[in-house]
């Protein structure tokens, strides 16, 4: 008939009720008491004895309404951003006055499917005097999330529902993509100037292509740079042509990205593993090729845990979703059949990577504290480079990336846009600690973070 269902149940509870009242409610069957309800297949609504004490003693009329409001016209908020859950709105009446402030709340139990995690419920009621035509309300109420069902604590009566709120809407994943973007083209030119400033650096000191130690570092920063600079290049295709691009270009797409994002990882590691060998085997540790043989790992690991990704078909057309199924962003990735090639080789991957990284800094960190405690290095270095180095150190060793992890519940909105800031300036904040560091007195480079003593030699480490 293209009118929204609306079914209610009228009881006389007396006021000498010695429990509380329990009824249960659903989308198909309205509202009904709790002895025909069928378990797990419909919500429930408690009321405290609180309600229906008077000093008469006279029955109290509750009232309890199931609207469908999907064609109804009504509770309709102009910023609404979440979805009411299965257009479901419960409203409870007792008696003709409006009852608020309860010392024992009303509760009600919504029932739903596992929700997605990107997905927060939150218990609602209809405020009429909010804005200009009235809007959704939390104040009173309080939220208990599980797993299938959500219970919603309010001191007042009124209507109540259960609004979904997606963590990434489409308005908000389109300023999130522009912001990333931003940031993706500021990395890619300041990675541009970061290898300008490399082979300025070859050209005009004699130095940085003859001494050993600065050589090889500088080699293992320009070649993070240069993966940050792919990366970056790889998600602005992404971001332009997955929309429109065909099946076997979207699963190429996606294994490059896959891949620089990767080498980016790797490299990461390759830092903290050159780190390890600097401060905890300091003197007489030579590798023959070691710049070359770093590379070979670095470049040729992702490439090889990437063919083994696509021949079982990994890549292809991934969406990010809102709850009512809507794609808000499209991107060539890895597809959603096989999402534990990305929880393996990305999440583990950057995961162990991180922590092994993380132990790499704490033991830096601890060796400069303690040689500047003993006044090893107060003579050949300034206390403002060490603190840049180190500063410049953790941003190498892949701590912005960490904030992914963070990116869950409430909190993953603004996490979202820091990550995807921090990310993507990477480049910005290279360049700018290489320039501080190694212009225009190369010799200083040597003494940037540490120095360490061993037989009586101090030991002149770059960690540039």
């Amino acid at each position: 008939s293209g009118v929204a269902r609306l079914q209610a149940l009228h009881l006389n509870v007396s006021g000498g009720l010695a429990h509380d009242l329990l009824l249960a409610f659903s989308p198909a069957q309205g509202p009904m008491v709790i002895s025909s309800m069928e378990e797990g297949k419909a919500g429930k609504i408690q009321l405290p004895r609180e309600i229906f004490q008077s000093p008469s003693g006279q029955a109290a009329r509750v009232v309890v309404t199931v609207l469908n409001i999907q064609q109804l016209g009504m509770f309709e908020e102009d910023s609404q951003t979440g979805q009411v859950l299965d257009d479901t709105v419960v409203g409870i009446m007792v008696g003709d006055t409006d009852i608020s402030g309860l010392q024992d709340p009303v509760h009600l139990t919504f029932t739903h499917r596992q929700l997605p995690l990107n997905v927060t419920p939150l218990c609602v009621f209809w405020e009429p005097s909010k804005g200009q035509a009235g809007g959704w309300s939390s104040s009173g109420c309080d939220t208990q999330p599980g797993d299938k069902e959500t219970v919603c604590s309010c001191n007042h009566l009124t209507f109540f529902t259960l609004l979904l709120n997606p963590a990434l809407d489409r308005s908000m994943a389109q300023k999130l993509v522009a912001v990333a973007n931003t940031g993706c083209g500021v990395a890619v030119s300041f990675s541009i100037f970061t290898i300008a400033f490399y082979i300025f650096l070859r050209c005009s000191y004699k130095q940085f292509g003859s001494e050993e130690t600065l050589r090889v570092n500088l080699g293992l920063h320009m070649n993070l740079v240069s993966s940050l600079l792919l990366l970056n290049l790889a998600f602005l295709l992404n971001t332009g042509v997955s929309i429109r691009a065909t099946p076997g270009l979207c699963s190429a797409l996606g294994g490059l990205t896959h891949y620089c994002l990767l080498c980016c990882f790797t490299w990461t590691a390759l830092e903290g593993s050159h780190l390890y060998l600097l401060f905890v085997k300091v003197l007489g540790t030579y590798i023959h090729h070691y710049l070359a043989k770093l590379c070979l790992v670095g470049w040729g690991f992702p490439a090889l845990v990437v063919v083994v990704a696509g021949a079982i078909g990994s890549y292809g057309e991934y969406g990010i979703r809102t709850t009512d199924n809507q794609t808000v962003v499209h991107l060539c990735w890895i597809n959603s059949e096989h999402l534990l090639v990305h929880y393996i080789t990305n999440c583990g991957y950057f995961g162990l990577i991180f922590l092994f990284n993380t132990a790499i800094f704490g033991v830096v960190a601890w060796k400069n504290c303690h040689l500047w405690s003993t006044r090893v290095v107060q003579g050949h270095c300034k206390a403002w480079r060490v603190v840049l180095s180190a500063v410049g150190l953790f941003c190498l060793l892949g701590a912005t990336w960490a904030l992914a992890f963070l990116n869950y519940g409430s909190s993953s909105v603004p996490m979202l846009y820091l990550s995807a800031i921090l990310n993507s300036l990477q480049g910005l904040f290279i360049f700018i600690w290489l320039v501080v560091l190694y212009y225009p007195k190369a010799e200083e480079t040597t003494s940037s973070l540490s120095h360490i003593t061993r037989n009586n030699k101090t030991v002149a480490v770059s960690q540039g």
